[in-house]
């Protein structure tokens, strides 16, 4: 019994030392509730989730909010109930993703049958390499948009509350920032004389 009222008091020493700016005194927090978490996540998740990413975004976004967990409350519920959030907003991103797959690969294969430059492997890798180059050119909080976007697959209406805009706002500001990329390759492709190849 008094085993386990130590390990409490030193679970409550870290957290409290962790959220008071001493990252190291997080690690040993994720060294003991790592495994456990990990098989919580990979019991809940359904086929395509990787479980090791949930997992981290879980104890990232714990040590973020350290601040708001009540030292001498149970750690580990707070703990999986952020796994839980994480691991739903994974599956959401799947999901979505899925479902973008299903209703837009069709159309692209059929304009890729139309078009046979699409297909010119030579034409879409400068125009990612040009992607690429002109993405750098952005702002921090324009890249920020797209990251949310097309890399986290995030809605619309989660983008427009992370960024306090509304989300006609964000829907404006991405239509922008794609605008800005388009012009941008275009004026590359023209300077190199690809864009009509």
């Amino acid at each position: 019994m008094g085993t386990d009222h130590d390990s409490k008091q030193q679970l409550d020493d870290w957290i409290q030392r962790a959220a008071s700016g001493d990252s190291s005194a997080y690690e040993p927090i994720v060294k003991r509730f790592e495994r456990p978490l990990r098989a919580w996540v990979a019991s809940h998740s359904p086929p395509g989730v990787d479980v090791d990413e949930v997992s981290q975004r879980a104890f990232i976004a714990a040590y973020t909010k350290l601040g708001e967990f009540e030292v001498g409350t149970n750690f580990s519920a707070w703990l999986f109930s952020i796994a839980r959030f994480q691991l739903r907003t994974e599956v959401t991103r799947i999901r979505r993703l899925a479902d973008y797959h299903s209703r837009f690969a069709p159309s692209f294969l059929d304009h890729s049958i139309e078009d046979p430059n699409i297909m010119d492997s030579d034409r879409w890798n400068t125009r990612l390499e040009y992607l690429q180059e002109c993405v750098k050119q952005l702002s921090l909080g324009h890249s920020q948009f797209l990251t949310w976007r097309y890399r986290d697959q995030i809605s619309i209406e989660e983008m427009a509350t992370a960024s306090g805009r509304s989300p006609g706002a964000v829907k404006k500001q991405l239509w922008s920032v794609r605008q800005r990329l388009q012009k941008c390759i275009e004026l590359r492709m023209a300077a190199e004389g690809d864009l009509n190849e």
